[in-house]
């Protein structure tokens, strides 16, 4: 792969996926002008091999979609750059821990150019489960992965209660999300049967985006438009909640990671969650079981890094999830997102849209 020329994903992506201004210079009319009382369609070349056919009412649904996606999340930027500074070392001692073995196995998910680190709450998903699908994840046993970080509840959580953004109580799970250049993660949902809404994060190091109604192709990879691009900068908190958490997907693109970025996902898992059998013994503890020799994971991205055949994780998430795999899924409204309470009870518009539900 390193023969190919580019020097990683988001320099491989950009020269197969057209960006949103050229496509706009690349609609062909695909019906004569007497067919005025049909809709004109469209081709967009969105690579060399294949065509995808839009019509001027496909663009309407979608920039709907655009506006309900909108209308569903909640920006605010709230950490300084001097406070983001001190959580970004705060993640870097995350990083060393991890690094030297001192959290449980299952605390620390490894992946090529994105690490994760869960705290208080993890969940089985793709290859560690018994059965593949979406639906079928389950929370680990209590005590199998570490506690949430001092720290997280005392420089983000109590920060986020203070200006209203969660309830006392709300977060029982936070997840660090740590990528490096080119990294990304695929279009997916966050499983509804274990997590409530709303979904909060934070993000630190530097700006990026993320984006909805993604569809991720394999071998090559390529990604295709979105339906709507939110823009989240190096201190912002983002909540997600119902259009925008459960009727469609998100995802982070390779190109949209251009340094270094760190994400907190806080969230509550659902009281009825379904946890892992108890036919194994729980994890040991850093102080019973011997250090694990310390591995190379955060590691700088180099010229040849995103052509290495182990980098492209999103070639093993689709041999996890097969592309029939679709599930329709009910709408469901958080108790627990306080500012949405009185429409909790209000029957939500489904939008009919299928979701490719992929893990998180």
């Amino acid at each position: 792969m390193a023969s190919s020329g580019y020097s990683d994903l988001r320099e491989k992506l950009k020269s197969m996926t057209p960006h949103r201004e050229e496509i706009n210079n690349k609609f062909v009319d695909g019906m004569s002008n007497g067919s005025s009382g049909k809709a004109r369609k469209r081709k967009i070349r969105e690579s060399d091999d294949d065509e995808f056919e839009h019509s001027d009412d496909c663009a309407e649904n979608m920039e709907q979609e655009a506006s309900r996606v909108k209308s569903s999340i909640l920006q605010e930027s709230i950490f300084s750059p001097e406070e983001c500074a001190l959580i970004e070392e705060k993640i870097d001692d995350v990083v060393t821990r991890g690094e030297a073995g001192l959290y449980r196995d299952h605390t620390v998910d490894r992946a090529p150019l994105r690490n994760k680190y869960f705290f208080g709450e993890g969940y089985t998903y793709g290859s560690q489960l018994e059965k593949r699908g979406p639906g079928q994840e389950k929370l680990y046993r209590k005590g199998e992965v570490d506690e949430i970080p001092s720290w997280v509840h005392d420089l983000v959580i109590k920060r986020l209660v203070s200006r209203g953004v969660v309830p006392e109580g709300f977060v029982n799970s936070a997840v660090i999300n740590d990528y490096q250049p080119g990294g990304c993660i695929v279009s997916h949902v966050d499983p509804q049967h274990i997590f409530a809404r709303p979904i909060v994060s934070v993000s630190f190091f530097s700006d990026s985006a993320l984006c909805f109604g993604c569809r991720f192709q394999f071998k090559p990879i390529r990604v295709s438009e979105p339906v709507f691009v939110l823009p989240v900068r190096r201190g912002s908190v983002t909540v997600l909640s119902g259009y925008a958490a459960d009727d469609i997907t998100h995802c982070i693109r390779p190109q949209d990671i251009k340094e270094r970025r760190a994400v907190i996902i806080l969230r509550k898992t659902r009281p009825d969650a379904p946890r892992v059998d108890s036919g194994s013994p729980i994890s040991a503890s850093p102080a019973e079981r011997p250090t694990l020799k310390a591995k190379r994971t955060h590691r700088r991205a180099t010229s040849s890094a995103a052509h290495r055949p182990r980098v492209l994780e999103m070639d093993k998430e689709e041999n996890r999830h097969p592309s029939n795999s679709r599930s329709r899924r009910h709408s469901i409204s958080s108790e627990n997102y306080w500012k949405r309470g009185q429409d909790s009870e209000k029957p939500r518009e489904s939008s009919g849209r299928k979701v490719k539900m992929r893990r998180h």
